[in-house]
């Protein structure tokens, strides 16, 4: 009896640990919405997972916006934003269909290895103005979102770039599938695994989350907060050029409004992962979830009738509720960390004083 009475407590402890764990989690209630979604848009309609194209479409069509929002993840974790991704993307998808249409004999890689390259330039660009200029990302990307669009216009025109402008191995790589698995989504995990192995592992990544957590604090500690500002628009950048290339092997059309509207989504994706927008909080594993919680919400909700109004509302309400949540937890924890504070204090005050008697 009493064997029952000392472990019962040490079990109901240990189970409520758990369950506040999980409730403290924002990736796990983002993967529960995401799953109660997929089954009840299931059971409304079998064909959205159970059929030809289901399941692919349910894994191939977040690849592109998971591999913009984990680079957006990084940039917000220091307290910035990146707006010009989407123009990013357009633009470097354009620019392989030209580099395939010059050298159709060029290698796969070297052509994935040049997107890279071009977007990290161009999210260099971002970094040394925001990093270097201390001018707010916003303005900046917003700037230069429109700036990276203007040179896709006047390159592109009305002119596109067709399927049959790529290799055909290219083209095959939007619907090459390893063990029912698409190749694009299998890229789009690697990217979401290195980054988030990086973040957790490296102390670059440690140092990202300390400058998100309190640039001032951090530049007093004498963290490289320029570098490592520097270094979060250049992945952005980067990752934004590889899901250009992405993009054109994913649709195998390119046109001038490629891209567009995706630096929203990519936000929204992010901060309904866990990302705090004030910087310091969240994981790219979060970002990613979101990114196809937002994709699976706009293709489940047309699936039981909801119109087209209702899908954007959803998101919006979606990113609302992940603000304020993201501020409630903020103000509960400094309240947490005041009280702590003060019993510190409050519990030191008679050792002092029989110290000195």
């Amino acid at each position: 009896m009493s064997d029952t009475l000392l472990v019962e407590p040490s079990a109901q402890s240990t189970a409520a640990r758990v369950l506040g764990t999980m409730l403290r989690s924002r990736e796990i209630a983002v993967g529960a919405v995401l799953v109660l979604l997929v089954v009840a848009t299931t059971l409304k309609s079998s064909g959205f997972v159970f059929s030809s194209d289901g399941w692919r479409n349910l894994l191939v069509t977040p690849a592109l916006l998971l591999i913009l929002a984990v680079g957006q993840a990084v940039v917000i974790m220091t307290r910035n934003v990146d707006l010009s991704v989407g123009s990013t993307l357009g633009l470097t998808a354009y620019l392989t269909g030209k580099v395939f249409i010059a050298a159709p004999d060029l290698p796969i890689v070297v052509v994935f290895l040049v997107a890279l390259a071009f977007g990290g330039v161009l999210g260099l660009v971002n970094g040394v103005l925001v990093a270097y200029g201390r001018v707010p990302a916003m303005v900046i990307t917003l700037g230069t979102l429109y700036v990276y669009r203007g040179i896709f216009l006047s390159w592109a025109g009305s002119d596109r770039v067709n399927a049959s402008d790529f290799p055909r191995a290219f083209n095959q790589l939007g619907t090459q599938e390893i063990l029912s698995i698409p190749v694009v989504m299998i890229i789009a995990l690697l990217v979401m695994a290195a980054v988030g192995y990086y973040l957790r592992t490296a102390r670059g990544g440690r140092e990202l989350y300390a400058i998100g957590s309190d640039p001032d604090a951090a530049t007093l500690y004498g963290l490289p907060v320029v570098r490592r500002v520097l270094v979060a628009f250049v992945l952005s950048g980067a990752l934004a050029g590889l899901a250009g290339v992405v993009y054109a092997a994913r649709y195998g059309t390119v046109s001038s409004g490629a891209g567009s509207g995706m630096e929203l989504q990519a936000v929204g994706a992010a901060v309904i992962g866990g990302v705090a927008i004030a910087g310091g909080v969240g994981t790219v594993w979060g970002a990613a979830l979101g990114a196809i919680l937002l994709i699976t919400i706009n293709r489940a909700l047309p699936m039981v009738g909801i119109s087209d109004f209702w899908q954007r509302a959803v998101v919006g309400a979606l990113i609302i509720a992940a603000i304020v949540l993201d501020r409630v937890l903020a103000a509960r924890q400094e309240r947490q960390l005041v009280a702590a504070r003060d019993q510190a204090r409050h519990e030191a005050v008679p050792t002092t004083s029989g110290a000195h008697a």
